[in-house]
């Protein structure tokens, strides 16, 4: 296997004491100022070497790591910070804004305790399954806050399988005391950072379907596990999305993420799960809008000349407070609406959310650009790489625009199981 740098190993920051990290447990207001001083102080600053280099930010994560901050969503009951659905959206806002490629990747990790504890509280599971999952959960958290270890989901195949149209083409065949693992993932983020990779997967069976997902952990140090391929992309650089290729991994059965059957009951009852990229795009935004109010102000360090008197100006600011609170208000409201069973406005809601953002995100830094002028395309300003970055979140499974407004047509027309007849 080709090594790298661990972001969870002893060669880099320290995992703070869960002494240390106590006065946040449950604090939502406390955590978001963690996140806001160590995105002024260190993200920001960061952000264009690592987009100029597509290297990964271990810096930041090293900085979270001693902060507290990786073990966010992990239950209060098992050491970490308690943060469920709705406020970890919009404390990964929070991070978004500093630093678009630390809070996407930072998602992937965050995800697995949101999607392990809460969401599968939610959901059916016989006795035997809930214990033995309690069980591996509790183990998967204790890496996190123990040994400040960092998760990652790699979804795409290049297939329909991240959209939940297909079975995954990665296969695992059961064996004694676990799985066999083999297959490939594109675009799998912090690829050579990350401590486990929360791999889905499709039980290897002769009658093959989505209901066979599996969720797993599959250790960066795995013997079969490998990362390949280039990683130049236009935009989120920092995340190191090069593909991850397993090639007969054994994984123990306390490696499953979640039970048999699980995670395509959470998928159809728990759809909110899939609207957590949102937040990164959020941030972005509301980046775009800040930058370009101090721009105009003259506040932007060696340009500091004032352009706020312009008409021309005030205008297109103002179309941009308008789009940026129209789209905050759709996102806020779609993540206290997250729940078991949502209703179908409420299912519908978070597509439009989705889209919203994803869209928005892009025209605020296109308004931007407008407004700013040539200058603000600098590299040594963030402006450029918001704009290459806010670019990627409309393509992103599994909820891409096309997707999300592919479903709202169809939805909105059609109740379960209705159909015309066609001649």
């Amino acid at each position: 296997m080709e090594t790298s740098k661990q972001a969870g190993s002893d060669d880099g920051g320290r995992t703070a004491s869960r002494a240390e990290w106590g006065r946040l447990a449950g604090n939502r207001d406390a955590i978001e100022g963690v996140i806001r001083a160590l995105g002024q102080e260190k993200f920001a600053p960061r952000a264009a070497r690592y987009d100029e280099e597509a290297s990964f930010p271990f810096e930041n994560y090293d900085d979270m790591r001693e902060a507290g901050i990786l073990a966010m969503t992990v239950p209060e009951r098992h050491g970490g910070l308690g943060m469920e659905y709705e406020a970890y959206g919009l404390l990964a806002a929070e991070m978004g804004r500093w630093c678009g490629a630390t809070a996407l990747t930072y998602n992937m990790h965050a995800c697995t305790p949101l999607w392990t504890g809460h969401i599968a509280d939610d959901l059916d599971m016989p006795a035997g399954d809930r214990r033995r999952h309690g069980e591996n959960r509790a183990l998967h958290f204790s890496r996190i806050v123990d040994d400040g270890a960092i998760f990652a989901q790699p979804f795409s195949e290049g297939s329909a399988a991240a959209a939940g149209k297909a079975p995954f083409g990665t296969l695992a065949a059961k064996v004694d005391g676990g799985w066999l693992l083999n297959g490939r993932k594109i675009f799998a983020s912090l690829s050579g950072a990350a401590t486990y990779y929360g791999v889905l997967c499709t039980e290897d069976k002769p009658e093959k379907s989505v209901r066979d997902t599996l969720f797993m952990a599959v250790p960066a140090d795995a013997e079969g596990v490998s990362i390949v391929g280039p990683w130049d992309p236009v935009g989120m650089r920092a995340t190191v999305s090069r593909n991850l290729v397993m090639e007969d991994v054994f994984i123990p059965d306390e490696q499953m993420l979640m039970p048999r059957g699980v995670y395509h009951q959470a998928a159809r009852r728990w759809p909110h799960m899939f609207l957590t990229l949102c937040p990164t795009y959020m941030g972005i935004a509301q980046a775009a809008y800040d930058f370009t109010v101090s721009y105009l102000r003259g506040e932007i360090e060696g340009i500091p000349v004032k352009r706020r008197m312009y008409p021309t100006k005030q205008i297109t600011v103002a179309e941009m407070w308008i789009k940026l609170q129209q789209a905050w208000a759709i996102f806020r409201q779609a993540l206290s609406e997250a729940r078991v069973d949502p209703p179908k406005a409420d299912r519908l809601r978070a597509y439009a959310a989705q889209y919203t953002v994803m869209e928005t995100a892009n025209d605020m830094c296109r308004l931007a650009i407008r407004t700013c002028g040539g200058q603000s395309m600098l590299k040594s300003l963030p402006l450029e790489r918001l704009y290459r970055d806010s670019r990627l979140g409309s393509l992103m499974l599994p909820w891409t625009a096309e997707l999300c407004l592919d479903r709202l047509g169809r939805e909105t027309l059609y109740e379960p199981g209705e159909a015309d007849d066609h001649a």
